[in-house]
């Protein structure tokens, strides 16, 4: 075991394009000594394992980051900020009582059955309308709909559609929800099966649909360590509910969100961008920068739907609805390939921010599609 940790030390210390962070109970003990410093055997050792011996102009996939022994210090500004809105019925005695719900049917042609009225969704870039990605964090499986990319048809290693996941790998997680899969995956292909040496998310695979997103807030802590926050309603909420032009009324929270106030609809403040991966074992498919936001090139990011709805996740269906609504949503809708390496970057980063993003790590349960009544009929494309 002792050879192993070393080891699996000098390659997280030499992550390709990454940061030497890991959780403590990666190996069961702290390893902040072992990862602030490194030998110059542990060089020489990497050395001779890449076979550079003799080769001094072998290029090999890892850099070295340097690691100062003190990081910059302060509060953050964002911790507890999350105003709390309990679930609600979707529906009481026949009749709709909720705002438009998320993740909905984003196939070309598809329009919902909830009038939104004037609520509309923000049609420019986020950064054109003064909003700054707050969190990323990811579902088990696509919570959108888009026939013939994610859909009941998709195929992928685990539990079946709408079942429950099993939780032994995914120690920080409680049983959840498979959401819809894309096409891509191919047993017989080993960039689908080929296990990935995980060293910083939790309970991923190789071969399995995600669905990423990025909340975007223009009360956010934009520009500052405090930017990224878990939750993410902590990074939404995080400069006061003034930022989002509402919280001036002495009306609930409830009505103040939902713009019953009279307040700007949240839709205008706060909103999240959606795309979906599979995840491969290949190097050709590796991004470096997922956290700060969704890939747009080529194909990527090409076919966006963009419409009104809620914060979505595994604590609500057809039934039981969030009341965090409404909000932006631009989701792509395509499937895409991204590699496994791109994903623990992702999270080797997150565990670099000021705040704990430990509970973001891993998947989350993806919530069933929203049924047509509950859908707002504002669906555009970008």
């Amino acid at each position: 075991m002792a050879s192993i940790k070393a080891s699996a030390l000098m390659v997280l210390k030499l992550l390709p394009a990454a940061y030497a962070a890991v959780s403590e109970d990666k190996f069961g003990e702290s390893l902040e000594g072992a990862l602030g410093t490194m030998t110059c055997g542990d060089l020489k050792e990497i050395y001779k394992q890449k076979d550079c011996c003799g080769s001094p102009a072998k290029s090999v996939d890892m850099i070295t980051v340097p690691k100062p022994p003190t990081m910059l210090a302060g509060t953050n500004v964002c911790e507890g900020k999350k105003v709390s809105l309990d679930n609600t019925d979707c529906v009481v005695d026949e009749v709709v009582v909720v705002l438009e719900q998320a993740g909905a049917n984003i196939t070309k042609g598809y329009v919902g059955g909830l009038d939104t009225g004037d609520r509309a969704p923000i049609t420019t870039s986020y950064l054109e309308a003064g909003l700054c990605p707050v969190n990323v964090h990811w579902h088990l499986g696509a919570e959108h709909l888009s026939v013939g990319q994610m859909d009941t048809n998709g195929k992928g290693p685990g539990v079946a559609i709408g079942e429950m996941s099993d939780t032994k790998s995914r120690r920080l997680a409680d049983m959840v929800r498979q959401g819809l899969r894309c096409h891509h995956y191919d047993s017989s292909d080993p960039k689908f099966t080929t296990p990935y040496d995980w060293q910083h998310c939790i309970g991923m695979t190789v071969g399995e649909t995600y669905e990423v997103h990025w909340p975007h807030s223009a009360s956010g802590a934009c520009g500052t360590p405090n930017q990224y926050q878990t939750p993410f309603y902590d990074g939404v909420f995080c400069m006061g509910l003034e930022k989002l032009g509402i919280g001036l009324s002495n009306a609930s929270l409830a009505d103040m969100v939902q713009g019953n106030d009279g307040s700007p609809v949240l839709s205008s403040k706060v909103a999240v961008q959606g795309q979906v991966f599979t995840i491969v074992n290949d190097e050709s498919y590796y991004y470096p920068d997922l956290m700060r936001g969704w890939i747009v090139e080529g194909e990527y990011g090409k076919d966006i739907a963009k419409y009104t709805g809620s914060t979505t996740g595994g604590s609500r269906n057809n039934q039981i609805c969030s009341s965090y609504s409404p909000i932006t949503w631009q989701v792509d809708r395509k499937c895409h390939l991204i590699s496994a390496s791109s994903f623990d970057k992702m999270c080797a980063d997150m565990k670099l921010q000021r705040d704990d993003m430990s509970g973001d790590l891993f998947a989350h349960g993806a919530r069933e599609v929203v049924a047509t009544n509950i859908a707002g009929n504002n669906l555009q494309r970008l």
